[in-house]
């Protein structure tokens, strides 16, 4: 099994490629995306090494990896995903590789779920609309055991997307960080969704 494009009720989730290099540096160029992240525009230089490093994780674990996302009518609600990437306008980056972070386990049945959107497209309900899908590609479809997201704890807005998706608080720990970044006395938090809690949802539904 290879990364599958993915589809919502809005987006067309394509798994991340070369060509999407020049999307990824788009993205990556306003510091507000990056708030959390750091606080500024990160480099050309940067975005290729992430951009490296992302396709080296994709090839980890069979099926998960990066999907950039893409709509249609700037993505508001009633909208539907275009029918290929080059019809549609990038939404942003959707994140389900293998755990891999300094604070995160060492198992390639946990996975890390996360989610960059153009400024333009924020509050749509898009990042938690990919989150569901991504969320029941990693149980249904590659069978992992947890998936697990962190966010700064004053980001309230990546918080939102977990509690919405109905991800579970697990805690706040206090990693140290290559650049300032403000509220980082308030630390990072993590939520989880474990594969008994999505059966149980899934039942329940």
């Amino acid at each position: 099994m290879v990364q599958p494009i993915l589809h919502t009720d809005r987006l067309l989730l394509i798994p991340l490629a070369d060509r999407h290099l020049e999307l990824e540096i788009q993205l990556d160029s306003d510091p507000e995306v990056l708030r959390y992240l750091g606080g500024r525009a990160r480099s050309r230089d940067e975005v290729v090494a992430s951009h490296a490093q992302r396709l080296a994780l994709a090839g980890k674990v069979d099926g998960l990896g990066f999907w950039m996302a893409f709509g249609s009518d700037g993505g508001v609600r009633g909208s539907t995903p275009p029918p290929s990437e080059d019809a549609g306008e990038f939404i942003g980056l959707m994140m389900l590789p293998p755990a891999h972070g300094p604070d995160q386990p060492d198992d390639p049945t946990v996975t890390d779920l996360g989610y960059r959107l153009g400024r333009r497209y924020w509050r749509r309900g898009l990042a938690t609309e990919a989150s569901r899908a991504l969320l029941r590609h990693a149980f249904d479809t590659v069978g992992q055991t947890r998936v697990i997201a962190q966010t700064m704890a004053v980001n309230t807005g990546s918080r939102g997307v977990m509690e919405a998706i109905a991800m579970r608080y697990v805690r706040t720990y206090f990693p140290r960080w290559d650049e300032p970044r403000a509220g980082a006395d308030l630390g990072e938090v993590e939520y989880e969704m474990t594969r008994e809690m999505w059966a149980a949802r899934r039942d329940a539904r």
